[in-house]
């Protein structure tokens, strides 16, 4: 095989909002690595997007036809988590074998030119049967409950055959072996607890001083987390987050800000979000019942069981002491104002105020944008302009 190809054909992203308004299912961010990462670092190979034909392609999507070269190809599910033992029975297939699973339906497919028949059509000669189970993403809500499970898989897959780098002896930590430091972390006077899980701490992450954290934890690349600090599993820090408080069983995707205290849990945020100082969600009902999010693309409530947290989309902002209601899903450029009270549940895309909610204005949303950016030492590309656009316009 020479190149992984996603597919989103079957895997139905609009169910994954708001986290894929901006980005395909495969870059979504579940245990320490996105999706693509896991199955490129398994199977040792480059990955590109199946052309969808809606506004996330690229001139780099690939067109399945008669054109696509003379390699072997595997297309790939977005929404499948990879295994050792999935990869196992993949590496076994032959050109026109398509791997299944009994819970899942398809995982992966692998082909050659001589296979497709036309556009985005490829002829299947043998099904075969994955016994074994398979985690699959289909709601946003499963980000959080599969973390947990995902920081155990890509720690065994990122740490194999490696050594971390020492901890120094200012640190109390708990189930050493279960620790793994990546070259630059920096951290002193923390308490780590591995016993119910590994914690992995990325390159050049810097942990502040009276921190405690209790695995499964990953912190990513360039993250920094404040003095006092307090994670508990299962818990993804993306790469250049910076967080504070307390913060348990939540995954941050990147660049992201929850850098003061008040609490965040069972909740995921995408890149670029900012919660203001003393922000806190709530994650189970006064009830102690079940949890209902609603999913815009089938206009029904679906229910995440009795724990389900803020899910916030990319370049939303809360300001200071805004209070979160259970079960909230925040769409993406939000600037969310909580005067009094908890927040409406559903708070749609480009959203400026929660009391008489007025639509954010594209451009002041853009600069606004590339402002916060800019703080990070990064810029609103041509591309990104153009997605958040074609979002505005669209939905």
């Amino acid at each position: 095989m020479q190149k992984i190809i996603f597919t989103e054909e079957y895997c139905k992203p609009e169910n994954l909002h708001p986290f894929t308004y901006t980005r395909h299912i495969q870059d979504i961010r579940v245990g320490i690595l996105t999706i693509r990462e896991k199955w490129e670092r398994y199977l040792k190979l480059p990955s590109a997007d199946k052309w969808e034909d809606y506004y996330l392609d690229t001139e780099d999507s690939v067109r399945i036809d008669k054109q696509i070269g003379n390699d072997e190809y595997l297309l790939v599910h977005a929404n499948v988590l990879p295994t050792a033992a999935i990869i196992g029975q993949i590496r076994k297939l032959k050109n026109g074998e398509f791997l299944a699973s009994a819970g899942e339906g398809g995982v992966a497919f692998k082909f050659s030119r001589k296979e497709v028949l036309g556009l985005h059509k490829i002829r299947i000669s043998r099904s075969v049967e994955f016994k074994a189970d398979t985690q699959a993403i289909h709601y946003p809500w499963q980000i959080v409950h599969l973390n947990g499970w995902a920081i155990r898989e890509d720690f065994a897959l990122l740490t194999r055959g490696r050594k971390s780098k020492p901890v120094s002896r200012t640190n109390r930590v708990s189930k050493p072996a279960r620790v793994f430091l990546e070259p630059g972390v920096k951290m002193e006077h923390c308490i780590l607890n591995a016993e119910e899980g590994p914690i992995y701490i990325g390159k050049n992450a810097v942990i502040m001083e009276g921190t405690s954290i209790r695995g499964p934890v990953a912190i990513c690349e360039g993250a920094v987390v404040k003095m006092g600090t307090k994670i508990y599993g299962a818990t993804t820090i993306g790469p250049h987050c910076t967080v504070g408080g307390e913060i348990k069983n939540s995954v941050l995707f990147g660049y992201s800000n929850k850098a003061h205290d008040g609490y965040l849990g069972d909740s995921v945020l995408g890149e670029w979000c900012n919660l203001g100082a003393g922000t806190t969600n709530s994650n189970v009902k006064n009830n102690a019942g079940e949890v209902k999010y609603w999913i815009d693309a089938d206009k029904k409530e679906m229910s995440a069981g009795n724990k389900a947290g803020l899910l916030m989309g990319d370049h939303s902002k809360a300001a200071i002491n805004t209070s979160f209601n259970t079960g909230t899903m925040v769409g993406i450029c939000c600037n969310v104002v909580s005067p009094g009270g908890l927040t409406p549940k559903y708070i749609p895309n480009f959203s400026w105020g929660v009391d008489g909610i007025t639509k954010y204005k594209l451009e002041k949303a853009l600069v606004d944008i590339g402002n916060w950016k800019q703080l990070k030492g990064r810029q609103l590309s041509d591309r990104e302009r153009q997605v958040l656009t074609d979002v505005y316009n669209l939905y």
